[in-house]
């Protein structure tokens, strides 16, 4: 994709996510100290403002390049940074676009991931008129895959050793939302 994005501001319930900014470091900083996260993610496993501006300014450059849509979930009471939720459109040629998403350890359990996970789908299929939406969890990631199907996603099958995670191959579930969905 070479067509720059505009990475708008969506309400999820009681969070907002909006594109990322410079003043998001505390989050990349907790981000980092999680066991899982930068195992999956490009978030720098040992943090420094350097890693942290960098791991910020990839995001930005995923909007530029047109590769997708990266936000931050906020709690709107308190301006709390919860985590972050993406749209990446490398598949959209082929009418899919995939979602992922993170939330750090202060923040689970409140409902971010999910109200995060049904905005943006929402916004996806419906707004941007995507067919076929797609995630990718790991079997044991019990709390993701209870907020997948929470949110309508269907589970579709086991991809055995789909996706690299620090130093081995993982399987990973398939699961699709489509408008018909979610009604």
């Amino acid at each position: 994709m070479d067509q720059s994005l505009a990475v708008p501001h969506l309400t999820a319930g009681r969070f907002v996510l909006r594109p990322w900014q410079i003043d998001d470091l505390d989050l990349v900083r907790e981000a980092s100290d999680d066991a899982y996260i930068p195992l999956i993610t490009t978030v720098p496993s040992s943090y420094s403002d350097t890693e942290g501006t960098a791991f910020v300014h990839r995001q930005w450059d995923r909007a530029v390049s047109g590769s997708g849509y990266p936000f931050v979930i906020v709690r709107t009471e308190d301006g709390k940074r919860m985590g972050t939720i993406g749209l990446w459109l490398r598949d959209r040629g082929q009418g899919r676009a995939s979602l992922g998403y993170w939330v750090v350890q202060s923040a689970r359990g409140q409902g971010a991931a999910s109200a995060a996970l049904r905005a943006v789908a929402t916004w996806g299929l419906h707004d941007l008129l995507i067919p076929r939406l797609e995630l990718h969890i790991e079997p044991w990631n019990t709390a993701s895959l209870r907020t997948a199907e929470h949110v309508g996603f269907n589970r579709e099958g086991l991809l055995r050793s789909w996706q690299q995670v620090g130093t081995e191959r993982r399987d990973m579930y398939m699961y699709s939302l489509l408008s018909a969905d979610l009604g």
